[in-house]
């Protein structure tokens, strides 16, 4: 039987440690957050959303049709143009959202593990959504099948066996909904290949702006205002569910304009 659920992720930043963090006015460095996020709505309107990702290209420039969608790309008014184009769909948002720069050094010392660590509050939190959505979409057999933007440094064959691993543990800690996460179907394309993809890069991109400086120091919450009636919450709590935030807001230094994330999300 299909699923009854899709779910793409993607993620904005990167999950170096190093302790060289970017600077305003300066290049490289890393960011100083990481975002690893999913758009996720009804199998069946996987080909709905071909078509919301092709009404956003068709109004772009010439040379930017031909290239999919990407939203460090896109100047600001198309990025608005863009954010708009998906904020009155019929999908949901989840974000799960790290300060690298409080974590303590040497928590995750090996490849891929703070990746993974967020990966599992993600996909939570694709569970607890999919359980909750369960009685208004009838169709499928309640599950979601989970596609990632492939990452050059990710053995998702890897992945799937941490997630055996997080199954079999039978940890209470662990709030994963089994039933609806099809743990063998879990695949990765490339960015480009799926439009899904595409969207999702948008959506986590747009939430990450709200906090991440950019080369002047400055964050731009407009697309997280915008993209509010998408993300995922519970009687008003999106802090726990669909923005949630690591370490929790009461532990984290934001700055002025970074608050307006909070005052978004209801953190303030």
């Amino acid at each position: 039987m299909a699923h009854s659920f899709i779910a793409y992720i993607d993620e904005a930043g990167d999950d170096g440690l190093t302790g060289k963090y970017r600077v305003p006015g300066r290049g490289g460095g890393s960011s100083h957050w990481l975002t690893i996020g999913a758009t996720v709505w009804r199998q069946s309107r996987d080909l709905d959303a071909v078509q919301w990702a092709k009404g956003i290209l068709a109004q772009m420039p010439q040379q930017k049709r031909t290239k999919p969608l990407h939203f460090k790309d896109l100047d600001h008014p198309q990025r608005v143009m863009a954010i708009n184009g998906i904020c009155d769909k019929p999908i949901r948002c989840i974000a799960v959202i790290a300060n690298k720069p409080i974590i303590p050094e040497g928590m995750y010392p090996t490849k891929n593990q703070l990746y993974h660590y967020m990966c599992r509050y993600l996909i939570e939190r694709i569970s607890w959504l999919c359980r909750d959505l369960r009685p208004t979409v009838p169709e499928g057999d309640g599950r979601v099948k989970i596609v990632f933007s492939r990452r050059r440094a990710m053995n998702y064959d890897d992945f799937q066996a941490y997630m055996r691993h997080m199954r079999d543990l039978a940890d209470p800690e662990i709030k994963i909904h089994w039933p609806v996460i099809d743990v063998l179907g879990i695949e990765a394309f490339d960015h480009g290949a799926r439009f899904g993809l595409q969207l999702a890069d948008l959506v986590v991109s747009g939430l990450t702006a709200a906090l991440e400086p950019d080369f002047y120091g400055n964050v731009e919450p407009r697309f997280a205002r915008m993209l509010k009636p998408t993300v995922y919450n519970r009687n008003g709590n999106y802090l726990s569910y669909g923005a949630k935030l690591v370490p929790p807001m009461d532990k984290l230094q934001l700055n002025a304009q970074q608050q307006e994330f909070a005052a978004i999300f209801g953190g303030g």
